[in-house]
């Protein structure tokens, strides 16, 4: 039996935000969802450049070393346009945006992880999360110096420490997962995960059978506890 790919996405600018900052492209076999930084500085612009420079990798073939040059390659175009975009702007006056992307590579996905939008892997009714954030809390919590429960309160939960944008090129983190380990996958930004903890979107994930209701329900969910941020989520089904 062939692979045969189902996916939806859903986004929403939120209960508080004016402008939606999010992006994504769902065009198998590549998904992206990134989430913009900087409000009127362009963070919507920083994300609509790197989900187009994902985008235009759907139209070629790959094997796994190609697969992740391509993905580099393309973060590296996103770095020069969202730079000449923000002109000499630096700090809070200048665009940036993460990423995170799933290219279909033979049997098995290419997670690509810039910043903190997270990809999720579901096995049955086991949730994973691939990516690893970049993040300050991240940080903190790998050193032993804060614990989970602290996380979602931190006063610094917002701080990322790899984007596209800044003043020079972060290498991005490059994750392999086998097809078979992956019966769904997740993408999303942390309008979803910062507001729905990793239980409730497992939970969703196995009760809603339709990736667009998965999606959505996702999305919901996070506008349900707050919706302070923009949110978007990707889901995709392996099948066969």
């Amino acid at each position: 039996m062939a692979t045969e790919l189902r996916y939806a996405a859903t986004t929403d600018v939120g209960l508080v935000r004016e402008v939606n900052e999010d992006a994504y492209v769902a065009a198998p076999p590549v998904f992206a969802v990134a989430d913009g930084m900087g409000g009127h500085a362009g963070g919507d612009i920083a994300s609509s450049i790197v989900v187009e420079e994902f985008a235009r990798l759907a139209d070629h073939t790959f094997d796994r070393a190609g697969a992740e040059q391509a993905a580099v390659e393309a973060l590296l175009r996103s770095q020069v346009r969202i730079s000449e975009y923000a002109g000499g702007r630096v700090g809070r006056a200048a665009p940036g945006t993460t990423l995170v992307a799933a290219i279909l590579v033979e049997s098995s996905w290419l997670v690509v992880n810039l910043g903190d939008s997270r990809a999720y892997r579901l096995s049955g009714d086991d949730l994973v999360q691939v990516s690893r954030d970049h993040s300050l809390v991240q940080d903190l919590l790998d050193a032993g110096d804060i614990t989970e429960a602290e996380v979602a309160d931190h006063p610094e939960r917002h701080v990322i420490t790899r984007a596209l944008g800044g003043p020079g090129f972060t290498e991005p983190d490059l994750f392999w997962v086998d097809l078979a380990d992956a019966d769904r996958l997740l993408l999303c930004t942390d309008g979803v995960n910062g507001f729905v903890d990793d239980t409730h979107i497992g939970w969703v994930l196995v009760a809603e059978s339709d990736p667009a209701g998965a999606a959505a329900a996702l999305v919901a969910a996070a506008l349900d506890a707050g919706g302070e941020d923009n949110a978007t989520a990707v889901v995709v089904d392996v099948v066969g």
